[in-house]
Formats: structure tokens, sequence, C-alpha cells
């Protein structure tokens, strides 16, 4: 029995240990806040029939347990708190002290800005004195040439130079006192002008009825002497042609043939001084009256040379007044120039049948044999232009020559005075015209192009000009001191201005694209297609450069990769731009479909003559700065930086950063809650330390540089 009861107490023991075992699971459990309770709770009725009693004891014992260890925690730390309330009374005493130290720290440094503001606003009223100062040199050097050129005239007048005093008043009036008219010294110039120009006028009419009047004895012998003399020479000319079937009349007309008529007029003038009537004086605009002029006063000078009269003076103003008559020539065919450009089509000639083919070679010496092969209908490459400029230049060396004849030079001489007016009729004047069109704002890239092949067959056509004056004069161009013509450089020139206009214009079209360009720089997830301005920039470069089939490979070859450029420059200044604050990762997809574009136009040689994948490298930087974003590849990237074999070599750590910046403030905008996911956190830290590392790169290569 006593075996019994020992085995029973033995039982109640153990089953009280396994139910404390049980209880301090649950007790466990529930501290943890291992959820659900409700299976917990259900093990131990389950397990421990009328445990619902012993569970709550054990329950309390544990609560009162827990309250015993927070009451010590509590009182453990209670004197800390204390202490650290004392320390914060203490610390106001002392921020009272600090705000007084501010407060006059602030005081005296408003006074020392005081002084500082008075010491800059000194300097201020300097700096406005030099500038001043340097206003009224700039106006001073402004108005000096004016000055000059005013006690020139003023100088010439009284040496009695009166030609050269026209000259210096013409320069005065259209070059340097237009830009003095708003000071009053200039104003009264002005007024004076005309008063001289009259006084001139007077003088030389006086001095001219002096002169007349001392020869007046003679002027019955004279006028009959220059009848005979005018007719002998043109008996002589005559001769001369049919003799030797050479005269400078290639346009039709013969030496002197003005001459009787000019007889007759000057035979009135010297038949009585009662009949004499002035001229208008040589300063006139219009090179028929110049050519006149200068006929008349060759018979006059023939004249008096016949009877040993000096006239050296007169020839000399013979030379001056042929500079007037080129003068008045360039500026009349200057006017032709601009009509003929802008009655121009700029399109290829197109010829029907040979008989148009005949009239168009007539004008201008066209030759290629390849064309020539081609049947009708067909185009010639270049415009109606070029004809209609070529026979112009040889109109402008036939009037050039008329006022040569007569003035007793050598052909050398005539040869040389011919291909000096005629190289400043191309390197000034057409050279002018050309360059102005070149700029006009209706002149597009189909016209650039047009005025390009132009200008190359013009250039061409210039060593036929060289051959039209040798006809002429019978002067062989490879004479020593025969001048060269300097059209070639002319043409070069206009068509270099013309290809650089090329490169602006098509730049500018690309940027005309590229501001319709509307991106969703928040978007989730890319279109999945282009955007619909680039496909539309694509198309305008494909039709564009298929007009450039007929200009020079390199032209055409620098266009293009000029445009491609640009285009990729544009495009990564877009992603970079300070305004842009925000970019995601759709976004960057969107935008590298619209790249991918764009490589494969460069892949698709749109223009031929690039070697393998030159014309790609136009987008190489921007390339590897989206691969690097849409692989993620930042490890190799910093790995690999500043190695020639980086897969990234193109990156700049700066622009990399400016990028990740934009998608960094994004993934914070767009994640609000991405502390509670583990991912989100770790891109997070992530983009963190590579933006630090970015840094870090760019600090360096700025101290470095």
């Amino acid at each position: 029995m006593a075996g019994e009861c020992g085995e029973e107490t033995a039982g109640a023991a153990v089953r009280g240990l396994q139910e404390d075992a049980i209880f301090d699971n649950v007790f466990a459990e529930i501290e943890i806040l291992e959820l659900p309770l409700g299976s917990t709770l259900r093990s131990v009725y389950d397990d421990l029939p009328n445990a619902h009693q012993r569970f709550m004891e054990k329950l309390d014992a544990r609560i009162r347990n827990h309250d015993r260890e927070i009451e010590k925690m509590c009182n453990f730390h209670h004197q800390g708190f204390v202490d650290a309330i004392t320390e914060l009374l203490k610390v106001r005493a002392e921020a009272e002290k600090l705000k007084v130290q501010v407060i006059d720290t602030n005081r005296r440094l408003q006074d020392a800005g005081k002084e500082m503001i008075s010491q800059t606003e000194a300097g201020i009223r300097c700096r406005i004195q030099q500038r001043n100062i340097a206003t009224v040199v700039d106006r001073l050097q402004l108005c000096l040439p004016a000055l000059e050129m005013y006690s020139k005239l003023k100088e010439q007048m009284n040496v009695k130079r009166y030609y050269s005093a026209l000259k210096t008043m013409e320069q005065l009036e259209n070059i340097y006192l237009p830009k003095t008219d708003q000071y009053r010294f200039c104003q009264i110039m002005v007024e004076n002008l005309p008063k001289l120009r009259e006084e001139i006028k007077e003088i030389s009419m006086s001095d001219l009825k002096d002169f007349l009047e001392s020869i007046r004895k003679h002027s019955d012998k004279i006028g009959e002497t220059a009848m005979k003399q005018a007719q002998q020479q043109k008996s002589f000319n005559i001769a001369l042609h049919k003799q030797t079937g050479t005269s400078y009349g290639k346009s039709g007309y013969t030496i002197n043939d003005r001459i009787p008529d000019q007889e007759n007029r000057f035979k009135w003038k010297q038949a009585s001084e009662d009949d004499y009537e002035p001229e208008e004086e040589s300063y006139c605009s219009d090179p028929d009256i110049v050519l006149e002029l200068k006929n008349l006063i060759v018979v006059f000078a023939d004249t008096l040379q016949s009877f040993g009269f000096p006239v050296n003076r007169l020839f000399d103003l013979l030379f001056e007044i042929r500079d007037q008559y080129n003068e008045t020539l360039l500026k009349k065919w200057a006017v032709l120039f601009r009509e003929i450009f802008e009655a121009d089509n700029y399109s290829p000639i197109p010829l029907t049948n040979e008989e148009e083919y005949k009239v168009v070679i007539c004008k201008f010496p066209y030759q290629d044999a390849e064309f020539d092969k081609q049947t009708f209908p067909k185009k010639l490459p270049i415009s109606q232009s070029v004809p209609q400029i070529y026979m112009q230049v040889k109109e402008f060396i036939y009037a050039s020559l008329k006022f040569s004849e007569s003035l007793h030079r050598s052909s050398t001489e005539i040869d040389d005075m011919l291909r000096k007016s005629t190289n400043l009729l191309l390197t000034r004047t057409l050279s002018s015209c050309l360059q102005n069109l070149i700029k006009k704002p209706h002149i597009g890239l189909t016209e650039l192009v047009q005025i390009i092949i132009n200008t190359t067959h013009l250039e061409q056509a210039c060593k036929y000009l060289e051959d039209f004056i040798t006809n002429i004069t019978n002067i062989s161009p490879e004479t020593v001191h025969t001048t060269r013509l300097y059209g070639i450089s002319t043409f070069k020139d206009a068509r270099h201005s013309a290809e650089g206009e090329i490169y602006t214009k098509l730049n500018q079209k690309i940027d005309e694209f590229i501001q319709l360009a509307d991106y969703d720089w928040t978007m989730s997830e890319p279109d999945g297609r282009a955007s619909g301005f680039l496909l539309d920039l694509i198309n305008f470069l494909r039709s564009t450069f298929q007009v450039f089939t007929h200009l020079p490979g390199k032209v055409a070859q620098t266009a293009c990769m000029s445009a491609c450029k640009h285009l990729s420059t544009s495009l990564t200044q877009m992603l970079l731009d300070s305004d842009l604050k925000q970019i995601s990762m759709g976004a960057i997809q969107q935008f590298n479909l619209d790249v991918i574009q764009c490589e494969l136009f460069a892949s698709s040689d749109p223009v031929p003559g690039f070697q393998g994948d030159t014309l790609q490298l136009a987008f190489i930087d921007l390339r590897q700065l989206l691969d690097l974003f849409m692989v993620w590849d930042w490890s190799t990237y910093l790995a690999d930086y500043g190695q020639p074999s980086s897969k990234y070599l193109r990156v700049n750590p700066s622009t990399a950063l400016t990028l990740l910046e934009k998608i960094k403030d994004t993934n914070k905008k767009n994640n609000i809650f991405s502390q509670f996911r583990k991912n989100d956190r770790d891109k997070q830290k992530l983009i963190e330390t590579v933006v630090k590392q970015l840094r870090s790169l760019v600090n360096g290569m700025s101290q470095h540089s």
C-alpha cells in the first residue's frame, strides 16, 4: 500500500512537471506574439483535463513576475532620468549666454558690413567711370576717320585736286558719315558737302573756260584737224581689220565705232564760243556715260597732242576715270547677278531634244561624255543661272575692253587690265552675291545642294574664261607677267559656305523635330514602339540624303555624320536637362527604343562611302550610357573604370551620376513604403552606394584637372 502511494506521488510529480513545461511553452509563444494563438491554447485544454484553473494561476504568477522585473528596471533608470533633467537645466543657462554672444556678434558683423558696402559702392562708381571713359574712347575712334577724311578733303581742295576731292567726298557720304550721323559736327559736315561739291563744279568750270579761252584763236584749226585725224584713225582700223582679220570687237563692234558722232559733237562745241554749253560733270553711275566721256577726252587729247600741247594729265585723268568706270560696271553687274539668282528655280535644266541642248551649250561650255550617251529627255545637272552667269561674265569682259581702246596701251597692258577687272568681278561682286544668296532664308537644303553643283561647274569653266581673254588680246596666259583669274577660289569659297549652311540648316531641322518630343518621363512601362517624332525625323533624313546623291561624296558623308552627331548630342542633352528632375526606368526603356531606331538608320548606309560602323559610332556614347542603366551593370562599370578595355569606356562618371540622381529621386517618390519591402530597401541601398562612388570619381577628376 505504501508502495502504491509512493508511485502515485511520483506520478503526480511527473504530471506536474509536464504541465509546467506545457505552460512555459504557451507563455513563450504568447510573449513573442506568435500568431495565431488559437491552436496553442487549444493544445493546453486538449492535453490537460481541468487545466483552466492551473493555467490561470500560472498566468497570474507570470504576470506578477514580469511586473516585478519592470519595477526593478524603472527603479534602476530613475536616477539617470533625474540626472538628465538636472543637466538640461544647466544647459539652459549656457544657452542664454550663447544667445547674448550671437546677438553681439551679429551687431559687430553688421557694423563691419556697412564699411564693406561703402567701399563696394565706391568701386561700382569707379567701374562706371571706367566704362564711360571706354565708351568715349570708342566714340572718338569712330569719329576720327570721318574727321581725318574731312581734313583730307579740305587739303585736296586747297591743292586743287578736285577729282580726288570728289572721291573723298563720296567715301565720306557713303562710308564714314553714316556711322556718326548722330553727332552735331557730322551733321554740319553733311550740310557742307553739297556746298563743297558745287564749289568744285564752279571752280572746274571756271578753269575749263579759262583753258578754252586760251586756245580760242586755234579753235577752227583744232576742230578741222580733229575731224581729219578721227577719219584717218577709222580708215586705218578698218584696213587693219581687213588685212589681219583680228580686232578687239569680238562682241560685234569695232574700235572707235562712236567717233563720227562724237566728232560732229566736238566740231559743234568748237565752232563758236558763243555756242559753248558746259557738259555734265564726270561723277556718275552710268557706265555708258563714263565711256562716252572717255571717248570725248581721247579725241580731245589726241587733237591737242597733234599740236604739241602736253596731254599727260589728260591721260592720267583717263586712268582715274577707268577706275570709276570699273566701279560702275561692277555695280551694274551686281544687279544683274542678283536678278539672275532671284529668277533661278534651282533645279536641273530639263532637255527634251538636241536643239534645246545646243542652245545651252552655246551659252555655257558643258562637256560630259557620259551625259552625251544618254537619250532624250534628260536633265543637265546645272540650273538655269549657270549659263546666264557665264554669259554675263563674258559681257563684262567686253564692256571692260571698250574703255581700254584708244588709250595707246600695248596688248599686254590691255590683257592685264581685263584680267584684273574680271578678277574684281569674280572675287568681289559675284562672290558677294553668292554669299548673300546662300544666307537668304528661303534657300533650303535642296537649293543649297544645287548651288554647290552650280559653283562646281562654274569653277571648271574658269579655264574657258582664261581662253576667252587670250583670244581677245592674243596674250598667252603662260606669259610671265600675265595675271591669272581667281574665279576658282571664289567658287570654292562659295561652295564651302554653302556646305557649312547645309550642315547648319540640317541641324536646325533636327532641332525642330526634337522640340516635338513629348516623353512621359514617369511612365512605368515603355510603349513598345519608337516615338512618332523620331520616326518622322528618320524619314526626313532619309529623303534629304537621297537629294545629296549629286553632291561630292565627302560633302554628303560630312553632312550625314554631322547630323548623326548632332542628333546624338541633342538626345543626350534631353536626358541630362537640368529642368528634368525625375526619370523612371520605363522612360529609359522608351528612350532606348528611339536610340535603337537611330542606330538602325546609321547602319542602313544612308550615304554611301562610310567604312564599317563608322556612322554608328556617332551614337556610341549614348548607347553605352543606356546599356549601363538597362543592364544595371554598376559593378562592371566601377570595377573597369579607367581601363582601355572597359565595356563602358565612353560613359563619363558625371553624366552617369546626373542620370542616376534623377532615377533615384523617382524611386523615392514612387516607393513611399519601400522601407517595408526588403528588395526595394536593397535596391535603394545599392543606388546610394553607387551614387557615393560616382561622386568620388567625379571629385577625383575635378581635383586632377
